[in-house]
């Protein structure tokens, strides 16, 4: 019966959400974070069978979103190692939708996490489930509202044991180094007491401010700025797979939360998702990328090192 009420409650919020904020999946969102962080997923660690399982469940979603690979193949195979252990069947899965511009803008998004550790499946819901069915739902909204750029996707595998995946990336790029303008990356948005999403890495990219400052003003979430300078234990700056992009010079904004009792611990479950926040920071993404798709040429004009004096 609770869990009836529970859903019913989702079902009347994501219908308000629909019209009070872009119009979102609301229900496939939830469906999504609950796939990829259900037990058959086995905590998602890189080179596992819950690993390619988890693959397979986001290449669905590329496919059914009508995304377009790069040389055919959405895989983009590495290997890495990691305290002793080497992985050699590591994969990103990289697609996009075309722009009437090839100036790019890369979201992205890990979807390896713990995996099992002392017999307890490690879920990692928020930690990165929930970023990755945030970017399936962005792909989902951008499929019907064609970007003006090109939206690249980028789901980056081995995040946990060192950022592997965005390096292996950002060392090969699908497109030409100048035209990936910015990078948004989305790691752990589903959950805050407080109600608070930031938006990192502005410190850095100050030209990139005035742009979340506008849709901060009519987010259901308080989107915040911080963690992008002081001492390291604060410091996001090289937290997540922006960091690369960042060390390359392409500006990043990171949408996350502060972390929780959950963080890296087994009750990183879905259960403990809340859903109106989730709903509501992820059409505040949506909106951030509708307004950087928007004002890309000027970003591009502003970054340090652009080559903007060229044509789109």
């Amino acid at each position: 019966m609770k869990r009836t009420l529970w859903l019913l409650g989702v079902l009347c919020f994501c219908a308000s959400a629909a019209i009070a904020q872009v119009k979102l999946d609301s229900l496939q969102l939830l469906h999504d974070v609950k796939a990829l962080s259900a037990d058959s997923m086995q905590g998602r660690k890189s080179c596992t069978a819950g690993s390619q399982k988890a693959r397979q469940y986001i290449l669905a979603a590329f496919k059914k979103n009508h995304l377009q690979a790069f040389d055919g193949d959405f895989r983009q195979l590495f290997s890495f190692s990691h305290r002793g252990e080497r992985c050699d069947t590591a994969a990103n899965l990289i697609g996009y939708f075309p722009g009437a511009s090839p100036d790019a803008i890369v979201l992205s998004a890990h979807y390896d996490h713990l995996g099992i550790l002392n017999g307890k499946i490690f879920y990692g819901a928020d930690d990165n489930a929930s970023g990755v069915a945030a970017l399936l739902a962005v792909m989902e909204y951008f499929s019907r509202n064609r970007p003006r750029h090109t939206l690249v996707f980028a789901v980056f595998d081995a995040e946990e044991p060192g950022l592997h995946g965005a390096k292996a990336f950002v060392n090969n790029l699908p497109v030409d180094k100048k035209r990936v303008i910015l990078n948004v990356n989305l790691d752990m948005v589903s959950r805050n007491d407080k109600n608070e999403l930031y938006a990192t890495g502005c410190g850095h990219y100050p030209f990139l401010k005035p742009y979340v400052e506008r849709i901060a003003k009519t987010s259901a979430v308080k989107l915040l700025f911080g963690h992008d300078s002081g001492n390291l234990t604060d410091n996001w700056s090289n937290a997540s797979d922006h960091a690369p992009f960042h060390q390359a010079g392409i500006p990043f904004v990171y949408f996350g939360v502060e972390d929780h009792q959950d963080y890296h611990q087994p009750t990183d479950v879905f259960a403990h998702i809340q859903p109106k926040f989730f709903v509501n920071a992820v059409s505040t993404i949506i909106k951030a990328l509708m307004a950087f798709d928007a004002n890309l040429a000027e970003i591009k004009s502003k970054t340090p090192n652009s080559s903007a004096s060229g044509n789109e």
